[in-house]
């Protein structure tokens, strides 16, 4: 089976589309930062340095510090698919982070969001 073309798409192409939808919500780009920190352990510096680099996906989560442990319990539809359900675990993670700003984006308290 192919691979899907998200994989090598660089990172820094989506990450303006995420902090776009959040912005519409009346949400800030430094709350987009937080949720996808969450996730994937970078802190504000090695998350611009992924977007500096233009690294893609497959890249930007095989450098990522530490995936939250909590990351099991985002649970919901993205494009369809349940994200608990995807069997991939590079298009998990993608989908994860997806879910994370839609829920951001829909008005989810954050702390919510961050499964605390």
């Amino acid at each position: 089976m192919p691979e899907h073309k998200i994989f090598a798409m660089p990172f820094a192409k989506v990450y303006p589309m995420y902090v776009q939808k959040a912005e519409r919500k009346q949400r800030t780009k430094e709350e987009v930062d937080e949720v996808i920190c969450w996730l994937t352990g970078y802190d504000a510096a090695g998350l611009q340095q992924q977007i500096d680099q233009q690294n893609d996906f497959r890249t930007f989560f095989a450098q990522a510090p530490a995936l939250h442990p909590n990351r099991a319990l985002i649970k919901g539809v993205v494009c369809g698919v349940r994200v608990e359900e995807v069997e991939d675990p590079l298009m998990q993670k993608i989908r994860y982070m997806d879910k994370l700003v839609d829920e951001l984006a829909n008005g989810k308290a954050i702390e919510k969001i961050l499964r605390t």
